[in-house]
């Protein structure tokens, strides 16, 4: 083992941090399709040879915190069978993925015959296929009624393309053009990675590299102890609290129990309810990413994000349970929801041990997909919505961030240009606004959500579904502070009363002329509302984040 001094350890750490980011510069792009190149829904890293993660970009962290699961999936199932040229697929829950539309990319890095990287990219197709469009089936009580399900496979062999197994993915999306776009993307992106770490193992000699990786994981390691071991030691418990299931059930509960000695940290999630027979569940790797996120939150912001951050925490779960569904199950809405909640669960927990880090909570995800014809060239479309972003949680450190997004996402999903929205699709965007009243309350407010109010300018009747949580719980206030306003989501149709969407639909008849009108959630308020300084107030009102009469947002009754 060679010696690698400090100077040149930092080095390779911030170019295998830029090796990442140009990874996803390249996807943004080369992408096709406007979940990935306005929206930004992708993430890109490096993991070592056995899974570990070494680097990552900032983009969507529930992508990042289960992608050493997906590359271990990789490992265990081809073993030593992995060569140069190959790539490699996966989108199973149950072998490492998340969620089925979030297909996984992999390139092996090699030096000679020594396999020292994986380069990773995990991106959010628009459709995989299944019952209905964009994935997200609110009916789906089982996961082969989601969509595509890919095991680890090989789909370039030593650098030939597997027509076969290409073939057999294209043609069971509904967006064939896109898809392909977006997979060779990805590819392109990997690959990209690829040759900058061989480059970088060139420069340095792979035995340098690869020690100074471990160098960068123990660093990590030491700086998230001296972080944990600045909290009070004991047993805390956090409760985060999920609307409903959209079976009929409510009020289905996450419970984190959060044990700190010293600098090791135990995260025991295993009362939480049981499994559902509904796309709430989590994955196993889902779940683990919901902990990275939550610590990501709570460490110092310079603490790299990889392995030897998160080597002082035990994670404890139940298989069957909410957090850990057992095969089989369905998990599309994971990544939001129940990922959200594991995050607000442990945050919540760790409030009293370490007060001035515990943000409140961030505004819950509510989507709608649009899936319909575009009558200006008669081709199909379907369309996320990543507008009306909700608000983020206040901090001791100030006001939550407006329309930024959740907490699962932190900002990295990007709703894009409106104008660019109504280009490409027959959309029109009436109003995007704050919305008023939204953020919760306290010395330091939530972000405001968004008001927004959009008409669906096609020939023909479209068809929506909406997937989320949220609007009956809004965002967690944290240490005396309020929680923020929930969503209401409305559609107006020409002659008919206004209809009250609920989180978890499937199917909705939208009628020509309609018009989505749509209230986001505000971020919870953090400290106690009375310690709020005048100015502050003062200057929320001059601004519109909040009206004289105060009080949540009236401009979302019907």
């Amino acid at each position: 083992m060679s010696d690698v001094d400090p100077i040149t350890a930092s080095v390779i750490q911030h170019r295998l941090v830029a090796v990442a980011e140009e990874m996803g510069e390249a996807m943004l792009r080369t992408s096709y399709s406007q979940i990935m190149n306005s929206s930004r829904d992708f993430s890109t890293a490096i993991c070592g040879p056995e899974g570990r993660l070494v680097s990552q970009a900032e983009h969507i962290p529930v992508h990042v915190g289960a992608l050493p699961w997906a590359v271990k999936a990789v490992v265990e199932f081809f073993g030593d069978d992995v060569h140069q040229g190959d790539v490699f697929l996966l989108n199973d829950p149950y072998h490492g993925g998340s969620h089925l539309p979030d297909l996984t990319a992999f390139v092996p890095v090699f030096a000679g015959d020594r396999l020292i990287f994986w380069t990773v990219n995990r991106a959010h197709h628009s459709d995989i296929g299944g019952a209905t469009h964009g994935a997200y089936n609110a009916t789906a009580t089982e996961i082969w009624q989601e969509g595509l399900r890919v095991p680890p496979i090989r789909l370039y062999e030593k650098g030939e393309i597997r027509a076969d197994l290409m073939q057999l993915l294209t043609i069971n999306v509904r967006l064939a053009k896109d898809f392909q776009g977006d997979l060779a993307a990805q590819i392109g992106s990997v690959r990209l990675g690829e040759r900058r770490l061989e480059a970088l193992m060139e420069e340095f000699t792979p035995d340098v590299v690869v020690d100074a990786v471990e160098v960068i994981l123990n660093s990590a390691e030491q700086q998230a102890r001296g972080v944990i071991s600045s909290w009070q030691d004991g047993v805390y418990h956090g409760v985060a609290v999920l609307d409903d299931d959209g079976r009929g059930n409510d009020d289905i509960a996450i419970r984190a129990k959060v044990t700190i000695e010293g600098s090791d940290l135990e995260i025991d999630l295993s009362e939480s309810d049981d499994e559902v027979t509904s796309f709430v569940n989590s994955s196993h790797a889902n779940m683990q990413s919901g902990v990275a996120m939550a610590l990501a939150f709570l460490f110092d912001p310079e603490t790299p994000k990889n392995e030897g951050s998160l080597r002082p925490v035990k994670v404890i779960a139940r298989q069957g349970s909410l957090v850990w569904a057992n095969e089989g199950a369905p998990v599309t809405l994971s990544t939001s929801h129940s990922a959200q909640e594991v995050i607000e669960a442990i945050v919540k927990a760790l409030a009293p041990a370490c007060p001035d880090r515990a943000m409140a909570g961030w505004g819950r995800r509510f989507r709608i997909a649009i899936k319909g014809e575009d009558p200006r060239n008669g081709k199909p479309f379907i369309w996320h919505m990543f507008h009306a972003r909700p608000g983020a949680g206040a901090s001791s450190g100030g006001d939550g961030w407006h329309g930024s997004g959740e907490w699962h996402s932190t900002g990295g999903l990007k709703f894009g240009s409106i104008e660019i929205v109504e280009t490409r699709f027959p959309l029109y965007f009436r109003r995007h606004e704050y919305r008023a009243n939204s953020g919760g309350s306290g010395r330091y407010t939530g972000g405001a959500g968004v008001d927004l109010d959009l008409e669906v300018e096609t020939a023909t009747p479209c068809k929506v579904n909406a997937a989320g949580d949220g609007a009956r719980h809004g965002a967690a206030g944290m240490l005396g502070g309020e929680d923020g306003a929930p969503h209401r989501y409305l559609l107006r149709a020409p002659g008919k009363r206004p209809r009250v969407l609920r989180t978890k639909e499937e199917g909705i008849e939208v009628p020509v002329g309609a018009v989505f009108e749509i209230h986001s959630a505000g971020g919870g308020g953090w400290g106690p509302p009375g310690e709020r300084e005048q100015a502050a107030k003062d200057y929320d009102r001059r601004n519109g984040y909040t009206t004289k009469s105060g009080g949540k947002s009236s401009k979302a009754k019907a």
